[in-house]
């Protein structure tokens, strides 16, 4: 077995872009009012929340403006900030033309991906929190930000009938990104050391990960042949809808496979690689 490989998205982030903006741009007026799979939201509204995105990254990260704010103690206190900070952005972006909003989203999305080029992708930086409260590299606080681009745009094609961004270039490193996730879901489950747990993400921009116990901790691979004590088969469709809770774990067990010991398979469909 051997530890996954860094996931390098930065040339991908303008192809990401255009294709958003050619998007946005073929949309007639019912399309932007469409309702879409993240609740109270349209369309236009899934928009606003990436052009929030964007000047949030510029402001926060490439300006280093700090937002004066409440400490956060925990998860649960920083999904309510994320949700609250969302909510008003979007009701407040609600008096912006889409023609506006296009405009801005280019404007600001071209910066941010001037930005992420001038970055190291080595460096330590900032938590990614659904990964684990540690800093972690800039490479995966980048690939969690293209999982945001990605998903977003998912969300609205699926919304207005258009073909996804699926060839596996764009895809897979999406699934990658969010599996960075599985050891963190299993940070309180106890095995003896040894166990091995697999994920199987089925279709073409899927893969295979493994878990592994050891030393009372769990450690991520892939490309393992050994058997797993436990295995969790999904489909790459059901993974990322799970992932980004467009869809339940009841849902998705009801697509999925589950080898072995099912309560510790079963342990993997709890996995949500977003903040909401």
């Amino acid at each position: 077995m051997k530890t996954p490989e860094p996931i390098i998205v930065t040339d991908l982030f303008p192809e990401v872009l255009d294709s958003l903006l050619d998007l946005l741009s073929s949309l007639s007026p019912e399309d932007w009012d469409k309702p879409t799979a993240c609740a109270r939201w349209s369309v236009k509204d899934i928009a606003a929340h990436l052009l929030g995105g964007q000047l949030g990254i510029l402001s926060r990260k490439r300006d280093a403006y700090a937002y004066s704010g409440s400490p956060i103690k925990n998860w649960d206190e920083l999904v309510v900030l994320i949700n609250n900070l969302n909510d008003i952005w979007v009701k407040a972006a609600s008096r912006l033309s889409p023609r506006l909003l296009c405009d801005l989203l280019k404007l600001s999305g071209e910066q941010v991906c001037d930005y992420f080029n001038s970055l190291d992708p080595d460096a330590i930086g900032d938590p990614v929190d659904w990964a684990g409260p540690d800093r972690a590299p800039v490479w995966l606080d980048l690939a969690r930000e293209y999982t945001e681009w990605w998903h977003h745009q998912q969300q609205i094609r699926d919304a207005v009938g258009k073909p996804g961004l699926k060839e596996p270039r764009f895809f897979a490193p999406v699934l990658d990104a969010f599996v960075r996730a599985l050891p963190h879901i299993y940070r309180n489950v106890d095995s003896k050391d040894g166990t091995v747990v697999a994920l199987t993400i089925s279709g073409d921009s899927g893969g295979r990960w493994l878990l592994q116990r050891e030393n009372g901790a769990w450690q991520l691979y892939v490309d393992g042949t050994r058997p797993a004590d436990a295995e969790t088969i999904i489909d790459q469709e059901i993974a990322w809808r799970l992932f980004c809770k467009g869809i339940s774990k009841d849902e998705a067990l009801a697509g999925a496979t589950l080898l072995g010991d099912r309560l510790l398979a079963s342990k993997a469909l709890e996995m949500i690689s977003v903040i909401a």
